[in-house]
């Protein structure tokens, strides 16, 4: 079979390269003619999979190494009988770490604790609920907002959007994006809620640009408004607002999931569902393409948010992708080259980390930290 895939997705050769002819391109640019005789394509959000690309096709398997799937027609895929396959849940790891390193740096730089702030917590599916498992484990308390969810389960102690706004220190978002329907997220940060808004909130958007009108936080933040800003996602990529990235805290290229194991879990549920799709005899599972712990270090005092801060620091600065971000985001094609090029992230699983106090040993366990007992 002919294969073609995104350059900047792992293991494909290892993965898809023994039985068929895979070929690998920009994902930005691949095209109809690039598709016409392929069988199975295999993209990140980059690509958009509708009508435009895939008709006149030959493509009965689309396979996508992300989470979110705005960027594919489903609906289209469905009528035409081509199978398809995403990966939700496999950046979770990655992206609540990000968002907890991001968190404990604005703490040390600010001088609070989080454990004195509540966190809003809009969106609460793989990654929500794991962000909110990992704050609470480190004493920190969360509020939860899923509309959707709630209509489900109304056994959790849910709030609505607008006591977030109002009660919580912080607002983290992790969404998908939605434009129409009972339950929007398309611009759901809106003039409104940013007016309303008490002064020296910290935003933090991991999940879709659009979902916080970045015009319109430009706007409050010229005007005045004290508000600390984590951005990883931006409207318009691969273009970004110069003038609200100066006005970031952090700033970065979409790459919150970007963890060398969320990248290695995604393509590999990729391949598990093309073999079940075509037949084919699975021969690999993770622990063929898994990375091996790469730091050990010994902890011989109680963990709290300075000591974890410097153990996060130890795996994943998250300093470094702002400034790189920051160098690059004017020149031509800054965006998608740092991720393309971005260098491997590991995960906090990566560290070892060696303690002889046992309260330790559970709070990093929790947390997600490789722990042995001395």
């Amino acid at each position: 079979m002919r294969i073609l895939a995104d350059k900047n997705i792992p293991h494909i050769f290892k993965l898809f390269g023994l039985h068929n002819t895979v070929t690998i391109c920009e994902g930005r640019g691949i095209s109809a003619k690039d598709v016409r005789d392929i069988d199975i394509l295999i993209v990140r959000s980059v690509t958009k999979v509708n009508k435009l690309l895939l008709d006149d096709s030959s493509v009965k398997f689309v396979g996508t190494a992300t989470a979110g799937v705005d960027h594919i027609d489903q609906n289209y895929l469905k009528k035409y009988g081509i199978n398809f396959v995403y990966a939700p849940g496999n950046n979770a790891v990655a992206v609540v770490e990000y968002v907890f390193s991001a968190l404990l740096w604005l703490a040390q730089r600010g001088r609070f604790f989080l454990r004195d702030k509540i966190v809003g917590i809009v969106g609460v599916g793989h990654i929500g609920s794991l962000l909110n498992e990992r704050l609470r484990n480190f004493g920190i308390h969360t509020l939860l907002c899923d509309p959707p969810l709630e209509k489900i389960n109304s056994s959790k102690p849910w709030k609505s959007f607008e006591t977030l706004v109002a009660e919580a220190d912080i607002l983290t978002f992790h969404t998908p994006l939605i434009y129409y329907g009972d339950y929007p997220t398309w611009h759901m940060v809106d003039i409104d809620v940013l007016e309303a808004l008490p002064s020296n909130r910290i935003l933090i958007n991991t999940c879709r640009g659009s979902v916080i009108d970045n015009n319109a936080l430009l706007k409050v933040l010229e005007n005045g408004k004290k508000l600390n800003v984590i951005l990883d996602v931006w409207e318009t990529e691969p273009e970004l607002s110069l003038p609200l990235l100066s006005y970031a805290d952090i700033g970065t290229p979409h790459i919150a999931g970007y963890s060398t194991e969320s990248k290695t879990r995604s393509i590999l549920q990729i391949y598990n569902a093309y073999c079940n799709f075509f037949n084919i005899f699975n021969v690999i599972n993770l622990s063929a393409l898994d990375s091996p712990v790469i730091y050990y270090l010994r902890v011989q005092k109680e963990i709290d948010e300075t000591l974890l801060h410097k153990l996060v620091k130890f795996v994943y600065n998250i300093q470094y992708d702002d400034v790189i971000l920051r160098r690059f985001a004017a020149k031509s094609g800054g965006f998608d080259k740092i991720r393309k090029h971005y260098l491997a992230r590991r995960e906090w699983s990566s560290l070892r980390v060696e303690t002889y106090i046992d309260s330790n040993n559970e709070i990093l366990t929790k947390l997600g930290f490789n722990v042995c007992c001395v």
